[in-house]
């Protein structure tokens, strides 16, 4: 159990709301590509995944709409927030990632984002959107599991 908590700890960003509008059916961790102060603002936790997915162009794996916030002592060198950004995998995972991808309602969405042997890396969900009524479904089955370990627990 401690080990659980001690992994946790490297985890800078989380995208809370993947798990409500997604079903995961897999995931991969890639590596990032960063410019100048972006990993200090990582590090500092200065980073949001709510709205960011993946795709795949001409081979490559890019990351949109993932908002790094400037460095505060960054001045002149700091970068557009919302830049896109490469993902590094090898290409037999992008080639499997293109075959799930091509499937109807598959979508690549970043899950957290975290410090492994001091390098940034992107766990990246492969996911199929929920619909309305499912996503109710999951909120009543996880209400329903914590009202019975709040029942065990007493």
């Amino acid at each position: 159990m401690a080990k659980h908590k001690q992994k946790d700890q490297n985890v800078l960003a989380r995208n809370r709301k993947a798990n409500h509008d997604y079903t995961i059916l897999d995931t991969i961790e890639c590596g990032l590509v960063l410019k100048g102060t972006e990993i200090k603002s990582i590090r500092a936790g200065r980073m949001n995944l709510k709205d960011g997915f993946a795709r795949i162009e001409k081979g490559e794996v890019w990351l949109y709409n993932v908002h790094i916030s400037p460095f505060k002592e960054g001045n002149i060198f700091n970068h557009d927030p919302l830049r896109q950004r490469k993902l590094l995998l090898k290409q037999r995972e992008i080639n499997k990632l293109t075959k799930q991808v091509t499937q109807d309602g598959v979508t690549l969405v970043p899950l957290k984002v975290y410090i492994k042997r001091g390098v940034a890396k992107v766990l990246i969900g492969i996911a199929k959107g929920k619909k309305q009524h499912d996503k109710r479904q999951a909120l009543k089955e996880k209400t329903m599991k914590r009202e019975a370990q709040r029942a065990m627990h007493y």
